[in-house]
């Protein structure tokens, strides 16, 4: 059922759709079929420029209709097993950009924001804003305590906006869910909710305020990228306040030449805070195209990274890390059967795939572009064939990894302007692997066991009581398992195990306490209590 709000929205994005030829939408969206006999209706809509590439005419019109669409093809633009190439390469395109409110209405919104006269606040504000975005614009200004600052101020009833085209979104996901082919497998509806979420988290410039400090303390010891300090005092849920920082404009690549920038050690710079960010902090900054980024070029031959705006982070849980952590590993050391039964093991591809054919496809596709750089590798195609293989194996696309995808084809994007003889495996690899030693070797395990001894210890305590009650139950017949056949006698086998070994363990136990008893009290003669701890050890050990 379309709603009043939906109708006049539905009405708004046909009249886009026709004005930039994209008829063929309208016809083959079934959103639009309550709406198609206007399409008829008005003479003007039957002849339409269609001279521009169809990508060319989608981009124009996504930028018409506004934040949502802009920031959704944005998002969507790195995801080529959805589009094709074509058109995801002119998605990536997008510019957020439109024309500012007034300098008039920002400081009204500021004075009702504080609650305090402007001038109280501001020793002075730029009138004309530095940069104004479909979600908010920011200004330049000074504190009355000298500081530089600027202020980002969210754009008056984008929270309504934003909601009224989510929904609309929400039901294109349905459709597509429903009539699409790939529905299933692509999770249409699982990708626009992931999307709902990063962009009302942007809406909120408090939130954005704590992703910027926590991105800062992360680095504070890394001098190869530097957060601008967060003004928590003067920050609030539509008005964000941070230390003014310049540097050059990471897309102006010529006249970042001419400072004599080591390029190579930019663009190696750049990948090893990517895989920082997301592998040692599971913290990443996911909105990195060039209007985010600037390079400090103090030292030419160590040059840094500056980053602003933070709307949009993203994190990883364990079990992606550590997939996506092995995953890179194995593709970097070409070990293309362990890359298949990584895939297979965290459910991405069906359990019943054939592990070798799977194993195969990957290498066909990966094998070319090893040992090349950045400039001979076509990463749009690359990816083009490696989805074509997951169409292929039933993969399913993974919606919490949309923000990584899209944060990986920014990286690569840059550094293909940067330094386009990149080697990026020779980069990346050595990071992964020292990552992976620390995270999941030796040394890992002993800390992790260190940090979870208070806790083991409380349950030790508990666990003679536990084991006897336990027994206690299962001998009088109360305790119940429900199972039938070959599985209830497998539950029988593994309970009868564990009885065995529950009662190795209170012998083991009783042995070594009385061994530490007797050794506390200095009983005599001394080999038999340390005869009872040894005892107690390899009663443990043998269990």
């Amino acid at each position: 059922m379309i709603r009043p709000k939906q109708f006049w929205r539905l009405l708004q994005i046909q009249r886009v759709l026709v004005k930039h030829g994209l008829v063929e939408v309208i016809k083959a969206t079934h959103l639009f079929r309550p709406l198609r006999f206007l399409y008829y209706i008005f003479p003007s809509n039957w002849f339409v420029d269609k001279s521009k590439p169809l990508g060319v005419r989608l981009r124009e019109a996504i930028e018409e209709l506004g934040p949502v669409f802009i920031k959704f093809g944005q998002a969507i633009s790195t995801r080529i097993d959805l589009l094709p190439a074509d058109i995801a390469s002119e998605l990536v395109k997008l510019q957020d950009a439109v024309p500012p409110f007034s300098s008039a209405k920002a400081k009204e919104i500021l004075i009702e924001t504080y609650g305090q006269d402007f001038d109280e606040i501001f020793s002075n504000f730029s009138e004309d804003p530095l940069a104004a975005a479909s979600i908010a614009q920011v200004h330049a200004a000074k504190l009355k305590d000298g500081r530089d600052v600027v202020v980002k101020i969210l754009r008056p009833g984008v929270e309504e906006q934003v909601a009224r085209d989510v929904d609309v979104l929400k039901d294109i996901a349905n459709l597509a869910k429903k009539y699409w082919k790939d529905g299933d497998r692509l999770k249409p509806v699982e990708v626009v909710e992931e999307y709902e979420k990063t962009i009302f988290d942007e809406l909120d410039l408090g939130r954005e305020a704590a992703n910027g400090a926590l991105l800062r303390r992360n680095h504070e010891n890394m001098p190869l990228l530097y957060v601008p300090e967060i003004y928590f005092e003067y920050s609030h849920k539509n008005v964000l306040v941070m230390e003014r920082v310049f540097g050059t404009p990471i897309g102006q690549v010529v006249e970042i030449k001419k400072q004599n920038v080591n390029m190579q050690r930019l663009s190696e710079t750049g990948v090893e805070i990517f895989f920082t960010q997301v592998f040692k902090h599971n913290f990443f900054h996911a909105d990195m195209h060039p209007g985010n980024i600037f390079v400090d070029t103090t030292n030419p031959e160590q040059p840094g990274y500056i980053a602003i705006d933070f709307g949009i982070v993203g994190s990883l849980t364990d079990s992606d890390q550590n997939y996506l952590a092995q995953n890179f590993i194995a593709f970097f050391n070409r070990d293309y059967k362990r890359v298949a039964q990584l895939h297979v093991e965290s459910g991405w591809v069906p359990e019943d795939t054939k592990a070798h054919e799977f194993e195969a496809a990957i290498r066909t596709v990966c094998e070319p572009i090893f040992d090349k750089p950045l400039k001979d590798i076509s990463f749009g195609n690359f990816l083009l064939s490696l989805f074509n293989t997951a169409r292929r194996f039933e993969m399913e696309v993974q919606p919490q990894l949309v923000l990584l995808q899209k944060t990986i084809f920014n990286i690569e994007g840059l550094g293909r302007q940067l330094y386009p003889d990149l080697d990026l495996w020779k980069t990346a690899k050595p990071f992964l692997e020292d990552w992976m030693a620390k995270k999941y070797g030796p040394m890992a395990a002993v800390e992790k066991l260190r940090e979870q001894l208070p806790e083991m210890g409380e349950a030790v305590q508990h666990f003679p009581q536990l084991a006897f009650t336990t027994l206690q139950r299962m001998s009088e017949g109360k305790l119940v398992v429900q199972a039938k056949g070959k599985q209830l006698e497998k539950i029988q086998q593994q309970l009868q195990e564990n009885q065995r070994k529950t009662k190795r363990l209170v012998l083991a136990g009783s042995l070594f306490l009385g061994g530490v008893v007797l050794v506390g009290t200095s009983f005599n003669p001394t080999w038999l209590s340390y005869s009872l701890l040894a005892l107690g050890v390899i009663c443990f050990l043998r269990n």
